[in-house]
């Protein structure tokens, strides 16, 4: 039964690429099929077009660039209910929404964004890269640079939007926004391995260290059957 101590199972579900607004609308019917106890804890991995997000503390000064150029180049840009402040999404980065009720974890918040730093952090030594994290930030860090940005909100106990790992992106994109509003620099996978790596390649790294920090058993799930579970929703937020 989704929910009982014994079942502690994550269903992961590997979206491939889809748009910004989907997911959203996707995450929003899988909360409330969590807190209904329609499905278990879920792990939604994806890559997004082009996208500048606005969390809760965002300030839209740190977005750099014009509307019109952003607009041009095909960029959406969306206020969010999460963390944080200003994030870019593209192709090239792996973008993990989990979808976990707190309750059945035990967890407060502060504690479940410090997992999901672990998450990433074992994934990346999984490839040789010494990531950590900053005292004072959320993320995750190699050096002075930023590889992992983490941004939550959780409704009635149930997590949604979650955390981005540059695995090969196009580090320019990061140039139209001063990222979380830091001022850091930025790096990814690629630039750090200097060698090809995609995607495809990390999310089963990154699945199943989310399973080893959560303790939770992984079942690969299809997307359309959990969207029949969660039914349909609206596309949610505004775009400015």
């Amino acid at each position: 039964m989704p929910g009982s101590p014994a079942a502690r199972t994550a269903r992961v579900v590997e979206c491939g690429t889809m748009p910004y607004a989907q997911a959203w609308a996707l995450q929003r019917a899988l909360v409330a099929a969590r807190q209904a106890d329609r499905i278990d804890d879920t792990l939604l991995l994806v890559e997004h077009p082009p996208v500048i997000t606005i969390g809760r503390a965002g300030r839209t000064a740190n977005i750099l660039a014009p509307r019109d150029l952003l607009a041009a180049r095909g960029f959406d840009v969306y206020e969010t209910e999460r963390g944080g402040d200003v994030t870019y999404h593209g192709p090239g980065q792996l973008v993990g929404y989990p979808i976990v009720d707190l309750r059945a974890l035990d967890e407060d918040v502060v504690r479940y964004v410090r997992l999901l730093e672990k998450t990433l952090i074992d994934a990346l030594g999984q490839f040789g890269i010494a990531a950590m994290r900053v005292r004072g930030y959320t993320g995750v860090w190699v050096g002075e640079a930023k590889i992992a940005a983490i941004g939550v909100a959780v409704k009635r106990k149930v997590t949604m939007h979650g955390f981005a790992l540059n695995v090969a992106p196009d580090l320019d994109h990061f140039a139209v926004i001063n990222a979380c509003g830091l001022g850091k620099p930025v790096t990814s996978m690629r630039r750090l391995l200097d060698r090809p790596v995609s995607v495809e390649e990390v999310q089963p790294v990154v699945a199943r260290a989310f399973g080893a920090a959560f303790s939770m058993a992984l079942a690969p799930i299809a997307l359309e059957t959990l969207r029949a579970a969660a039914g349909e929703v609206a596309l949610p937020g505004r775009i400015r």
